[in-house]
């Protein structure tokens, strides 16, 4: 059985529950927005770093790329973005366990838009699952 994609998924948890321990800490005098800014600023530089050296970004013409895909990623990009904006203006007022609870919420919201619009399924113990998470979210944020 090949594990890659669960690995590269555990380094996102990994790196999503820095996140928002050291966006918490960020945030101490600092405007949410601008943090957002500086955060975003930081991702860019470094995933350009990153992917210039070593050699894995394939530049291709902007006309050349297909136009429901351009505007697919442009709307990812916003939609990253609001929930950024999102997540520091929760960690700024909540805890972070209870704010990261609440986001991954999204789990069970991918899971139902998955289904919906690009027909993915999950088994009913998958099922099942995701309504445990979303159980699990509802008791870490509201005591």
């Amino acid at each position: 059985m090949d594990l890659s994609w669960q690995l590269w998924a555990l380094g996102a948890a990994v790196f999503a529950a820095a996140t928002a321990v050291l966006s918490k800490l960020g945030l101490q005098g600092i405007d949410p927005n601008l943090a957002t800014l500086l955060r975003t600023l930081v991702v860019a530089v470094v995933l350009l770093a990153l992917l210039l050296l070593s050699g894995q970004l394939q530049l291709q013409p902007l006309q050349s790329l297909p136009r429901l895909s351009l505007l697919a990623l442009a709307l990812a990009g916003l939609a990253t973005g609001l929930s950024w904006l999102c997540y520091v203006q929760a960690l700024r007022l909540g805890p972070v366990a209870g704010v990261a609870s609440l986001d991954k919420l999204s789990v069970l919201l991918v899971a139902v838009l998955g289904a919906v619009f690009l027909g993915e399924s999950l088994s009913p113990a998958g099922w099942i699952g995701v309504l445990l998470m979303g159980a699990g979210a509802a008791l870490v944020a509201w005591p």
